[in-house]
């Protein structure tokens, strides 16, 4: 009896807050260029630029597509560079349902067939890699490459409040109680230079967690992290990868990346010193000349994703900015989880 007396009193609590709930509609963004098309009934942001290979951009959990924005003028000058707010974050909806890599990878792959893309190389940070390894082994004749930044992929880089929130009624309390505090604390975990984190950016981590429906997505988004089921099939993943890390990394260390290399068939690992989670922001001019050089083997190709017609590719009949769109914020939305990717 006294062992189940706390776990009573947690079911008690998660019930006093109450379950988080989704939130079925988009957000509205009518900055240039952002872009919204439904998927299986679920309205994602997007940007769609430049011509040329198709590259495809996943942030990670918790973020946002605008984490891509210092990285994507160097791509689109080659290549057609599509970026995306993934189900739950960011602008897209978050409504109820299935937040599992293997379920966003096949919302990616939609978008993807509206854009007409057959062919793609994939660049993902964080928990997003874990979406690229899964839509790379759901649909391998559609990927052409993949670049990977500080992956989080394994069972053994979930901390213990992402498997608490795994059991009923706990994960609700906990991420109802804990989820959106002390952002600035736990994303000055993700930094070598604690310098990068401004009061601009932490305004706008506070803001994104104040949408609709966010701790019910991020909670389901935590309970969809299965990677037991799906890490065994890592190496099977013949194409080329980039694995590209922070040296100082305290979110995922680089025995994470050391590892991903070895049972990877067609891998490299490249560090950055004085970095730590995010590497398109502390090591920008490496990192992404290092992703330029990995991409431009695509080049050589049949030019893979551009538009029939060799022009400027255009958005689906129904790409829009929702009626009544707000000015948003240009600051990036990376993770505030500190702790989890």
């Amino acid at each position: 009896r006294r062992r189940t007396a706390p776990l009573r009193l947690l079911a008690v609590a998660a019930l006093a807050c109450g379950c988080p709930a989704f939130h079925a509609a988009a957000f509205p963004d009518d900055r240039p260029g952002r872009l919204f098309a439904t998927v299986d009934g679920v309205a994602l942001r997007y940007t769609d630029r430049g011509q040329g290979p198709a590259v495809v951009l996943l942030h990670g959990y918790g973020s946002s597509l605008d984490v891509w924005d210092p990285v994507v003028p160097a791509l689109e000058t080659r290549h057609r560079v599509v970026a995306l707010d993934l189900k739950g974050f960011g602008r897209s909806a978050r409504p109820e349902g299935d937040y599992s890599p293997a379920a966003q990878a096949a919302l990616v792959l939609g978008l993807l067939d509206r854009l007409g893309i057959d062919r793609t190389a994939v660049v993902a940070h964080s928990w997003g890699s874990s979406v690229a390894l899964a839509l790379a082994l759901a649909a391998p004749e559609r990927v052409t490459r993949l670049a990977l930044y500080d992956a989080w992929v394994y069972e053994e880089q979930l901390p213990p409040f992402l498997l608490w929130s795994r059991a009923p009624g706990l994960g609700e309390f906990l991420f109802a109680g804990w989820y959106a505090e002390r952002v600035a604390d736990k994303m000055a975990l993700a930094f070598y230079d604690p310098t990068r984190l401004t009061q601009e950016l932490v305004d706008a981590l506070e803001e994104a967690l104040e949408r609709p429906g966010t701790v019910a997505a991020a909670l389901a988004a935590a309970r969809g992290q299965r990677f037991e089921a799906i890490e065994g099939r890592y190496g099977t993943i013949d194409r080329p990868v980039l694995l590209l890390w922070g040296r100082e990394d305290a979110v995922s260390p680089p025995a994470i990346g050391e590892r991903l290399a070895a049972e990877l068939p067609d891998a490299r690992l490249v560090v950055y010193p004085r970095c730590g989670h995010f590497p398109m922001v502390e090591a920008l001019a490496a990192s992404t000349r290092d992703l330029v050089e990995f991409l431009a083997a695509d080049l050589a190709g049949s030019g893979t994703g551009v538009a029939p017609d060799g022009s400027a590719p255009a958005p689906p009949p129904d790409a829009s900015v929702p009626d009544g769109a707000a000015a948003a914020r240009p600051a990036a939305d990376l993770s505030a989880t500190g702790g989890a990717p």
